[in-house]
C-alpha cells in the first residue's frame, strides 16, 4: 500500500500531513504501508516528515506572483518557462516508476506538479483543504480529485458534491500537555495567569511590537510565552531586556519557535492564547478548548485568515482583532477584560470545544485505507 503525500512546503501543509501519517501508522502498524511525499524542498518541513519516516521526494516548483514589480515578473516568465515545466516533468516520471495507490495534496504551489502528473498517470487523487477560501492549487485540483476533505463548513468554490467536512488534522499528541512540564520547561513562576503567543512558525511582527509597547503593564498582569519567529527572536528578546522593570523579566518567556514537545506543554499550561489565524492554529486551539484572540495577517493569500478568523468567531469561540486595530493600549486593555471576565472564559472554551473536529486526521486516514482496502 503506497501513498504520496504532496503539498506547498510551509508548516500549515506539512503539519496537518504529519497527523494523518501518524494515524496510518497506528492503524496499519502491522500492514505493508509505504509513505512517500513530493514537494518542493524545504528544510524545515523535510525535518519533520523525515522524523516520521517518510522517504522525500524533492522536486522543482514554481508559481505565479499576483503583485507587480520588475523582480516579480522576471520570478513569473522564469517560473513559467523552466520551473514548472521541469517540475511537472519530474513529478510525472517520479510518479510513473513509484506507481502510488493514491495521492493525498494539501494544497499550495508545491502540489500542482504531483496532482496534475498523478491525474494525467490515473492515480486516484484526495485533497485537503484547510482554509475558508481554497489556494488557487486546491482551486484546479478539485476538478479532478475524487474526494475533498475540508476544514470549515461552508468552504466556497468547490464542487459541494465532492466535499467532506472533517476539520484540521490535529496531532493528538500536540493535547496531552502537562502544566507541570511546563512550569519545568519554561520556568513558569505561576502565580499570574498565562498569555500564551503564537505568531506562526514564521512569528507575526505587529504582534511581536504591540507586546512590546505594553510589556511592563502586560507582565504585572500576566506571565507571558511568546513564540517571536526565529528571524525575529534577537531583536525582539534584546528590546523586551532593555525595557522591562526589573521584578517584571521573570515573567516573560521568549522563544523563538517551540517545537511540538514544547508547544504542547505551553497549551496545557495557558489560560488564554494570542495567535495568528492559520487553520491549523485554530484547530488545537479549538481541541484544547483555550479562549483566544486571534490576529489575522493582512494580505494572506485569498484573504484566508480573515475568512477562518471570522467563522471561528461567528462560533463564539474567539475574539478577532484585525492588524488596523492592534493599538499596545488597545490591545492591552481587551487582554485585562477578558481574563477578568469568568463566563466569557468559559462560554469561549465551550464553544472552542464545540467547534474543533480532534478525530479529523483519523477519518482522513480511515477513509484512504477503507479506499485501498475497497
Amino acid at each position: 500500500m503506497k501513498i504520496l503525500f504532496t503539498g506547498g512546503g510551509t508548516g500549515g501543509h506539512i503539519i496537518p500531513l504529519i497527523a494523518v501519517i501518524r494515524e496510518l501508522h497506528k492503524t496499519q502498524e502491522n500492514k505493508n504501508l509505504k509513505l512517500f511525499y513530493m514537494g518542493p524542498k524545504d528544510d524545515f518541513g523535510g525535518l519533520l516528515l523525515s522524523q516520521e519516516g517518510i522517504q522525500m521526494l524533492n522536486i522543482m516548483a514554481g508559481k505565479m506572483r499576483r503583485y507587480f514589480s520588475p523582480i516579480a515578473i522576471l520570478q513569473n516568465i522564469l517560473d513559467l518557462c523552466f520551473r514548472i515545466p521541469l517540475g511537472f516533468a519530474q513529478a510525472f516520471f517520479r510518479i510513473f516508476f513509484l506507481a502510488p495507490d493514491v495521492i493525498l495534496s494539501k494544497g499550495g504551489y508545491g502540489a500542482i506538479p504531483a496532482t496534475l502528473a498523478g491525474w494525467i498517470l490515473r492515480i486516484p487523487i484526495f485533497l485537503h483543504e484547510s482554509d475558508m477560501i481554497p489556494g488557487k492549487a486546491n482551486q484546479i485540483a478539485a476538478h479532478f480529485a475524487l474526494k475533498i476533505f475540508t476544514s470549515f463548513p461552508h468552504t466556497q468554490l468547490l464542487p459541494l458534491k465532492k466535499v467532506l467536512l472533517v476539520g484540521n488534522p490535529v496531532r493528538r499528541e500536540i493535547l496531552t500537555g502537562s502544566k507541570q512540564e511546563a512550569k519545568e520547561i519554561f520556568k513558569l513562576k505561576g502565580d499570574r495567569p498565562l498569555l500564551l503567543v503564537l505568531g506562526g512558525s514564521q512569528g507575526a511582527q505587529k504582534i511581536n511590537d504591540a507586546i512590546l509597547s505594553v510589556i511592563n503593564e502586560l507582565t504585572e498582569s500576566f506571565e507571558i510565552i511568546h513564540q517571536t519567529g526565529e528571524k525575529n527572536f534577537q531583536q525582539v528578546q534584546a528590546e523586551a531586556n532593555a525595557m522591562f522593570i526589573p521584578e517584571n523579566k521573570q515573567y516573560y518567556h521568549a522563544s523563538p519557535f517551540l517545537k511540538e514537545p514544547e508547544l504542547r506543554h505551553a497549551y496545557a499550561a495557558s489560560n488564554m492564547i494570542v495567535a495568528r489565524a492559520g487553520s491549523g492554529l485554530i484547530f488545537e486551539i479549538a481541541a484544547l478548548g483555550k479562549p483566544s484572540i486571534l490576529v489575522p495577517l493582512m494580505g494572506s493569500a485569498q484573504n484566508h485568515q480573515f475568512r477562518n478568523a471570522y467563522a471561528y468567531q461567528d462560533a463564539k469561540a474567539c475574539i478577532v482583532l484585525e492588524e488596523a486595530n492592534l493599538t499596545p493600549h488597545f490591545f492591552l486593555e481587551k487582554l485585562k477584560s477578558l481574563i477578568s471576565n469568568p463566563k466569557e472564559l468559559e462560554l469561549m472554551s465551550r464553544s472552542a470545544l464545540a467547534f474543533a473536529k480532534p478525530e479529523a486526521a483519523k477519518t482522513i486516514a480511515d477513509y484512504l485505507v477503507a479506499y485501498l482496502e475497497d
